[in-house]
């Protein structure tokens, strides 16, 4: 399947141009419109883990990762859209990145809520490996107010930058790099606009049990200035509430997200319990050169650790694991912050940084960036990772972040 798919996708780049019309638009009917998208990345990622040979025998090591993405795109005028996406990604490392160089580059964890995964090993050796999936395959309608989306595809939910109490299908890790694609879910999604101002979200993401499945509504809308969003539903075996938020105060804005879990727990007589999970945050532009944009966030995650030694028996637990992989919960720990900030020095030049601290163990990665733009086409980026606070002893981890990586990545991306 994996050769048919690759030859039918080479003979469309070769064949097909980037739009062409598909029916006669004399009558003034928008057109039938084909185009491709095509990228390239490749990430070089260096590290070198705390001094704790019981955690990490091989103290330094490295990774790379090439990804090829094809993103075909066929429009029936304003009424319907089929989208795909297949990608290629060969992966090669050495060594063990502590625990948040792990999170810097794409989880190599299967994406939740997909029926099958469609997602196929190449070739693998003990270093590396060669996989190719469909990360798109999806149809969507508009008729009237509503707008339908079958099959598999990107959902994001909440107003968090780096954080997510809401986002319940796929997000990212707080340290990933590269964040253009969220992976995609087998779903169906209608989004109704019941007024100007409001909408009603519904959506049904499936796995291969009911287990493995989740169903949510969303109602949003407009007061003034101020956006509310409403949510409930369940994912996996959690029933869920939730509320989101965000206003303009000024030259600020203001986000915030609250999210209740109802969580049967495997334990003998454990029974049920409420988990909670918070984002607050906001973003300003300070007037300084050409302007300096910066996001804060505080995030609140009860599935995590109280304390920084209850991390690894939390990461021992294939409970907790799969909800660690599935994104329930996207730290180890119960309390973070975030800054980011981003600078545009010229068309050519975008310098970054970003700053992740729990402040029960005062620890933290500190991560300064510089994209190079080389054309519209080409970019190169760099980041440092500068971790700080308590090394691990022995097996015991004495700070959520002194058990990171000092880490360097270099990513060349082209667009075609």
């Amino acid at each position: 399947m994996g050769s048919r798919l690759l030859t039918a996708i080479a003979v469309g780049v070769l064949l097909s141009p980037s739009a062409a019309p598909g029916q006669d638009t004399s009558a003034g009917e928008p057109p039938v419109t084909f185009s491709m998208r095509t990228s390239l990345k490749a990430s070089a990622l260096v590290f070198r883990a705390p001094d704790a040979p019981d955690l990490f025998p091989e103290r330094t090591g490295a990774e790379s990762m090439w990804r090829f993405r094809v993103e075909p795109e066929l429009r029936a005028g304003t009424w319907a859209v089929i989208t795909v996406a297949y990608e290629q990604r060969l992966r090669n490392s050495s060594g063990s990145g502590g625990l948040a160089a792990a999170g810097i580059l794409p989880a190599r964890t299967a994406a939740p809520f997909r029926i099958r995964p469609l997602d196929w090993n190449l070739t693998q050796s003990a270093s590396a490996s060669w996989r190719h999936e469909i990360d798109r395959a999806s149809a969507r309608l508009h008729a009237g107010r509503a707008d339908l989306t079958i099959g598999r595809q990107a959902i994001g939910w909440g107003r968090g930058v780096m954080f997510g109490a809401v986002d319940l299908f796929s997000p990212f890790s707080p340290l990933e790099a590269d964040r253009e694609w969220r992976r995609g879910v087998d779903a169906i999604r209608a989004d109704i606009k019941l007024s100007d101002r409001s909408s009603l979200d519904l959506v049904g993401a499936f796995g291969p049990t009911w287990d493995e499945s989740a169903v949510a509504a969303r109602a949003r809308g407009y007061a003034g200035a101020i956006d509310i969003e409403v949510m409930a539903g369940r994912r996996a075996r959690d029933a869920f509430g939730g509320v989101t938020t965000s206003a303009a105060v000024g030259d600020a804005e203001l986000h915030g997200e609250l999210a209740a879990f109802r969580v049967d727990d495997d334990e003998p007589g454990a029974g049920a319990r409420v988990v909670w999970k918070a984002v607050a945050g906001g973003s300003y532009r300070l007037p300084i050169g050409k302007g300096i944009l910066f996001y804060a966030e505080y995030h609140y995650s009860g599935f995590g650790a109280s304390r920084p030694e209850g991390m690894l028996p939390l990461l021992a637990a294939p409970g907790f694991m799969a909800r660690y992989a599935r994104g329930d919960t996207q730290i180890l720990s119960r309390h973070a912050v975030a800054l980011i900030a981003s600078y545009e020095h010229s068309p050519e030049f975008v310098f970054s940084g970003q700053w992740v601290h729990n402040p029960g163990d005062a620890s933290g990665v500190v991560a300064p960036g510089m994209t190079y733009t080389l054309s519209d086409q080409l970019s190169l980026l760099g980041t440092a990772y500068l971790p700080y606070g308590r090394a691990p002893r022995g097996t015991e981890l004495r700070s959520e972040y002194g058990a990171a990586s000092l880490s360097g990545l270099l990513q060349l991306r082209l667009y075609l």
